[in-house]
């Protein structure tokens, strides 16, 4: 099998993962490849110096183009595993995640992890945000779809990869969401692997908070405007403006610390959706 790294200027967490790595007791056969997505800092340096430790580790460069989609599909290009499993490298794979991803592949054919939030976050941060993927799947509820699951933790058998045609390099956020509903509407289903942990690192500054929630907002029209016709329901047309009617009506919340961090993360995907709503010409605020 082998585990597929999508990395980009990530050399003050990438260690943490590769040690992780280094500590997982399987006795299968396994392989690592870190598909660098065009780093400017020492990424590539930090994950060949793990050759001793990881002797079935590949660097691959996958800057040809921008995006985790391109350095997923790159990475899976040049493995040789017929389970790959993919994870991010500013996250950290408990004990036990290759063992337990593996036997889901095996049993079900795509699968997810487990996240875990308090390990890698402070407790503030923690408590901005959703816990996705804490006891189950995702579900997609504006409106109504298929559930999903984050990159940080698939696994799936290579041939279904291959099927689909691997991540959509088009989108650069909700990639994984566009994959897990390919997966699923090409009758495969997606399981839930409790016991392959996942511990996620949420972005620490209100800033990262706020460009990364815009970005899904932009990408989650898009991913609306497609699948419309594949079964999605309608959005109410006055769903968006009542939402942002409640965002106007919460603003005091920027004078809370425990609040301001979701405040300004609902403010993004707002902001995500309305310049999403021009980009691609459909009414979905």
């Amino acid at each position: 099998m082998s585990v597929v790294i999508p990395a980009k200027d990530a050399a003050h967490t990438l260690p943490e993962q590769l040690e992780a790595l280094c500590g997982q007791e399987t006795p299968r056969a396994w392989e690592l490849v870190v598909a660098d997505n065009g780093s400017r800092d020492t990424t590539r340096q930090i994950a060949e110096s793990y050759a001793s430790r990881l002797p079935a580790l590949t660097v691959v460069d996958a800057s040809e183009r921008r995006g985790a989609a391109h350095a997923r599909n790159r990475g899976a290009e040049v493995a040789r595993g017929e389970i790959l499993l993919f994870c991010d490298a500013d996250d950290v794979v408990a004990p036990g995640w290759l063992e337990a991803m593996a036997r889901g592949v095996e049993e079900g054919g795509f699968v997810a992890s487990r996240f875990e939030v308090h390990r890698l976050n402070r407790a503030a941060v923690a408590a901005a945000h959703r816990h996705p993927q804490e006891s189950g799947l995702n579900p997609y509820t504006y409106p109504d779809f298929l559930p999903h699951a984050g990159g940080a933790g698939l696994g799936v058998r290579r041939d279904l990869h291959r099927e689909i045609g691997g991540f959509d390099e088009a989108r650069l956020a909700l990639e994984d969401t566009d994959y897990c509903w390919r997966l699923q509407l090409a009758g495969q289903p997606l399981a839930f692997a409790g016991d392959a942990v996942v511990h996620v690192r949420f972005k620490p500054s209100l800033g990262g908070d706020f460009r990364q929630l815009f970005g899904y907002g932009v990408e989650n029209v898009r991913i609306y405007r497609d699948y419309r016709a594949r079964g999605m329901k309608r959005l109410s047309p006055i769903a968006g403006p009542l939402r942002w009617i409640k965002l106007i009506l919460t603003s005091w919340s920027m004078l809370s610390n425990r609040r301001r961090a979701g405040w300004v993360a609902q403010l993004g995907w707002r902001l995500g959706r309305a310049v999403g709503c021009l980009r691609f010409r459909v009414w979905a605020p």
